[in-house]
């Protein structure tokens, strides 16, 4: 099972976007625990719609910090955010269609989604908000 740990590595030094990452690696903890127990399909995807959503208002939060305190990395960081919502809806929506379980890859795929983004664009960003913040 891939339980991701909450830890200073993924931390942006920004507590209102350390908590929503937070609550984010939650949900995926519960998703990567679902799969592993064999959750029922209707199960797994409340759970990954759930994480979709707040993955969705998330991006908004970080796109208003972004605009309140002019972030110069607005337009690729959103291009970033869309581009992750589009593929776990498609993700989903194949999910959804094929009536199948997650695989192991593709939960490892949600796994480095949210990483990858964290470690990126949301620790330039968390260092940029620390000096106008």
């Amino acid at each position: 099972m891939n339980n991701l740990t909450w830890d200073d590595s993924l931390s942006v030094e920004v507590d209102e976007i350390d908590e929503d990452h937070q609550k984010l690696v939650n949900l995926f903890n519960i998703l990567s625990h679902s799969v592993e127990q064999g959750d029922s399909a209707d199960y797994i995807n409340a759970v990954l719609d759930e994480l979709i959503t707040c993955t969705i208002w998330h991006f908004k939060h970080e796109e208003r910090l972004m605009l309140l305190h002019k972030y110069d990395g607005l337009v690729d960081h959103r291009t970033e955010h869309n581009e992750l919502i589009d593929s776990v809806k498609e993700l989903q929506q194949k999910f959804s269609r094929e009536k199948k379980q997650l695989t192991q890859e593709e939960i490892e795929y949600l796994e480095g989604w949210l990483t990858g983004h964290i470690l990126g664009q949301d620790m330039r960003l968390g260092f940029f908000l620390m000096k106008v913040m």
